[in-house]
């Protein structure tokens, strides 16, 4: 019997940039926009706020671009400050490769198993679904979902009684699956 885990976000993660203000590391996504017309060109920015000082901080969302090219639904999210649109700025490459930032996921995911903290039998196979890009590395989320040290779980894929198609010691953010044999 196939069982599903879902990694899934229960906050925004701290996105990770320097603050010029107090030269700290980390700011905090609230959700809220700041759009700039000038004349038939927009400029759109995410805010953010640094964790220590309180200093705000602008992600470059749109640049430049003519009114008529932006979707209205998207400028409407925009204005209505929508916290859904921030995630998915957020976890957009583009975005974060245009502002130079990386995001901090630490205690803003949580594991949902759908069942039994601890399962118990002989096989167990599990397909672990992710609702956002959370990197993660798999040992871990087997570990939580399992009740495992993390080298317990360590030898468990020395010995080769859990098995997987991907590698389990690097960080992923995509579906994979995988079998413990007891």
């Amino acid at each position: 019997m196939l069982n599903t885990w879902v990694v899934t976000p229960t906050c925004l993660p701290l996105v990770l940039r320097r603050c010029h203000t107090c030269a700290s590391e980390r700011f905090r996504a609230n959700g809220k926009f700041r759009v700039n017309a000038n004349h038939k060109l927009l400029d759109a920015w995410l805010l953010v706020l640094c964790t220590v000082c309180g200093d705000t901080a602008k992600l470059t969302v749109l640049e430049r671009v003519h009114v008529r090219s932006v979707r209205p639904e998207l400028l409407d999210r925009m204005h209505d400050n929508a916290p859904g649109l921030a995630a998915e700025l957020l976890q957009d490459p583009v975005v974060r490769r245009r502002n130079h930032i990386a995001l901090d996921w630490d205690g803003a995911w949580r594991l949902d198993t759908g069942g039994p903290d601890h399962p118990d039998g002989e096989v167990l196979d599990v397909s672990v679904r992710f609702a956002a890009r959370i990197p993660v590395r798999p040992v871990r989320l087997i570990s939580e979902g399992c009740g495992l040290s993390r080298a317990e779980a360590g030898r468990l894929i020395a010995d080769g009684k859990l098995v997987s198609a991907v590698r389990l010691s690097r960080k992923l953010s995509g579906d994979f699956t995988f079998m413990l044999k007891r």
